[in-house]
């Protein structure tokens, strides 16, 4: 078993507790006694025993294993974090690809990309068989995967698919009863937005997550299915070229906070047509810094 392996690890770390416990000179119990106590097999407790006589911990001849030496805290493994789950690891991947470290048409290596993300290689097969609906990656005509990548073509082509589910949403908003919890949600936004135009100068890169909450109150409205597979990736693009463009962001985000707030005032008088007319203004904006993103990135 791998060394890197998370149950490796769990066990020769009770195994140094158990070790703690002793006295130099004393004897550890005998491997099945041990693999019993710690909850693994016999070959994991082996791997275990291997590296607590490397680390001069125990001396281990044959069927008699001795104390050494008292584990030191820096004898303890650290434990590998959980895999993420699929959001997590949706957006990890997306990071990935939209940092423009890989360029378009390269071929997925499934097992160095399920180490480097932490998942099991059959995890990331099905990630990538769902990604493959949005356009991303493609699989092979002879396996395996390729990345699409994320190109100006795919950026103008999802910008104009976002004004579809984004009217949509406005539609489905406008008609929700007064009770509904996405009324509250748009009257704290709408104080989130004034707050942090007071604080424009200093905390204007907090315009992304406020960004990220806004289109998200707004699209969390519909409840279609095939929607909400397509709103995912369009939400986590169009929050990350916030980050991509750093040129005028201050001014650019004075501007964004200032069409959101046309759009929730809008929405809360249940003006529908003047919902839509600020929408696809702020829509129109940001696909202009889309595309400014991406000639900064030679992509256009």
């Amino acid at each position: 078993m791998a060394r890197t392996d998370g149950r490796f690890r769990e066990a020769y770390n009770a195994l140094l507790d158990l070790c703690a416990g002793l006295g130099a000179g004393e004897a550890l119990p005998a491997e099945n006694a041990l693999a019993e106590r710690v909850g693994v097999s016999r070959t994991v407790v082996r791997g275990a025993l291997g590296r607590l006589s490397d680390a001069g911990i125990i001396r281990w001849h044959g069927r008699e294993k001795t104390l050494l030496r008292r584990p030191a805290s820096g004898d303890r493994l650290a434990l590998q974090p959980p895999a993420p789950d699929a959001a997590e690891l949706e957006s990890q991947f997306l990071d990935w690809v939209l940092r423009f470290d890989v360029p378009a048409g390269t071929p997925l290596n499934v097992a160095q990309l399920s180490r480097d993300f932490a998942v099991p290689p059959h995890k990331l097969q099905e990630f990538l068989a769902s990604l493959s609906r949005s356009g991303l990656v493609e699989r092979r005509p002879r396996g395996g995967w390729r990345l699409l990548g994320f190109t100006a073509d795919y950026a103008l082509e999802l910008s104009e698919f976002r004004t579809v589910l984004e009217l949509n949403a406005l539609r489905h908003l406008v008609g929700l009863p007064e009770g509904h919890p996405v009324w509250s949600r748009l009257e704290a936004l709408r104080r989130d937005h004034l707050d942090l135009l007071t604080r424009l100068d200093t905390d204007f890169h907090d315009f992304s997550r406020l960004d990220e909450r806004f289109h998200a109150a707004i699209n969390g409205v519909v409840r279609n299915r095939f929607v909400l597979k397509f709103q995912k990736i369009v939400a986590l693009i169009f929050h990350y070229h916030y980050m991509w463009d750093k040129t005028e962001e201050k001014a650019r985000n004075g501007v964004a906070i200032g069409e959101h707030l046309a759009i929730i005032d809008a929405l809360l008088a249940r003006d529908l047509p003047a919902a839509e007319r600020a929408a696809l203004t702020h829509l129109a904006s940001s696909k202009a810094t889309l595309l400014a993103s991406l000639r900064g990135n030679r992509l256009v």
